[in-house]
């Protein structure tokens, strides 16, 4: 099977020309970038507290970041199921479909919270084994205050989406970057101003994500846009809809899931090495996500584009949008990778990590470089396409038993057994970039995701 056949395309009325694609992926990647930068700087805001403070953020962020993936996972299969439906000229269905995607995601983040509350320290204490004392109390005070943004995390997740999936990624990347000025203003105010620590760090994200919330739901009211929401308390659940809808969402949620509970598995093994580690390797996650920022953002723009093409029923355009863009992913990726392995030691250094912590993380960050931009796009840009064709079981189930043999299984056997440290953590990681690439790379040119 070719890559994808040009004669099939009808170039002048091609869906996205060149200048349509920036003006959607360039929102996007500031989005991701200012996400991902504001990230470093809590991090590096936290660092200032102490050890024992950063280590408590990192453990529960590894929480935090399996909710958000959840939400992520419905946001994509909010974005799919409306790219489709606009795609084929169906505006009412996409505005039906948002109606239901806001009722779902509500309905399931205020169940997660009240999950979270009523589990308190023991659930901590049921994820992390037994950590010191200091740092588990500092904790708790991050995880519930945290908790209480679930509802409008999710919300403004999906809400983003909307815009996206109508082919306007401007407006959510507008809010976000004011709400990223809170949140860091809050961390300042709150942590060096009033001087309370993780909690203060805690509020000012709660603060963040409420102002997100509340705007782009007062946007989506307007009637001069492809995707409307409105009257949202008399929004009635209709579950074949919402069946339609989490038939991608939950494959997606799923393997985002299962991926940070593996990440969460990994952590608790982390945490028994002690702080410096546990210290070095909530630095080295931070730059791993950096690094990713270009080829994340590529792929969020990608399902968009694919999810439109195979609305309107263009096979061969979607194909040609993926290898146009995984090419694109996978350049910004080597010179994102490069980037940070020259800012490595500037930020170590600006956040007061400790020396061996610093070294440690600077050594994992040059082995990420080596591998990272080689192996990444087909491991995980390639799924963004597929998902957006409706191949998400494929994806998930390969991903998931992957994930687990190499990253989890892998990894906790070579810090355990073979005493690697965190390099073996990061080495099993590396063998999951490894065989996702090979795996995808095999089902895309097979052609299996399109049927």
């Amino acid at each position: 099977m070719k890559l994808y056949e040009r004669k099939r395309i009808d170039w002048e009325n091609i869906l996205f020309d060149n200048k349509t694609l920036f003006l959607l992926l360039l929102p996007i990647i500031i989005e991701q970038f200012l996400n991902s930068f504001m990230g470093m700087v809590d991090t590096m805001m936290v660092s200032t507290i102490g050890s024992e403070a950063m280590a408590a953020v990192s453990l529960v962020d590894s929480i935090n970041n399996l909710v958000i993936q959840i939400f992520s996972a419905m946001a994509s299969g909010a974005t799919i199921i409306c790219s489709q439906y606009i795609g084929s000229g169906n505006k009412k269905e996409s505005n039906r479909a948002a109606g239901q995607v806001v009722l779902t995601v509500f309905v399931i983040s205020l169940s997660i919270v009240v999950f979270c509350i009523l589990g308190g320290e023991r659930l901590l204490r049921l994820i992390f084994g037994t950590v010191e004392d200091s740092v588990m109390e500092n904790s708790l005070v991050y995880f519930i205050i945290t908790v209480i943004s679930y509802p409008f995390l999710a919300l403004f997740s999906a809400g983003s989406a909307f815009y996206r999936a109508s082919g306007n990624s401007k407006f959510p990347t507008k809010v976000s970057v004011v709400s990223n000025i809170i949140n860091v203003t809050g961390n300042a105010l709150f942590i060096y101003g009033f001087q309370w620590g993780v909690a203060g760090a805690a509020l000012a994200t709660l603060l963040s994500r409420i102002f997100c919330t509340v705007v782009i739901y007062y946007c989506l009211r307007k009637p001069r846009q492809l995707i409307v929401v409105r009257d949202y308390l008399r929004i009635r659940p209709d579950i074949p809809l919402i069946a339609a809808i989490m038939a991608i969402g939950v494959p997606a949620g799923i393997e985002n899931g299962m991926f940070q509970f593996g990440k969460l598995a990994i952590q608790s093994t982390v945490s028994t090495m002690g702080t410096i580690a546990m210290s070095a390797q909530a630095m080295t996650n931070i730059l791993e996500n950096v690094n990713g920022i270009f080829g994340n953002s590529v792929g969020i723009g990608l399902m968009t584009v694919v999810g439109q093409c195979i609305g309107a029923s263009r096979k061969e355009e979607a194909k040609y949008y993926i290898i146009k863009l995984m090419s694109i992913a996978g350049i910004g990726t080597l010179i994102s990778c490069l980037l940070v392995l020259a800012i490595t030691k500037p930020v170590t250094w600006l956040a007061g990590m400790e020396t061996e912590a610093a070294q440690i993380c600077f050594e994992l960050v040059i082995a990420m470089t080596v591998i990272k931009p080689f192996v990444w796009v087909g491991a995980f840009g390639l799924p963004y396409g597929f998902r957006a064709a409706g191949d998400v079981k494929f994806s998930m189930i390969a991903s998931v038993s992957i994930m687990w043999g190499c990253r989890v299984a892998l990894g906790i056997f070579l810090v355990r057994v073979f005493h690697f440290g965190l390099m073996g953590v990061w080495i099993g990681m590396f063998a999951d970039w490894i065989v996702r690439a090979v795996l995808f790379t095999i089902r895309y040119v097979n052609g299996k995701w399109l049927s």
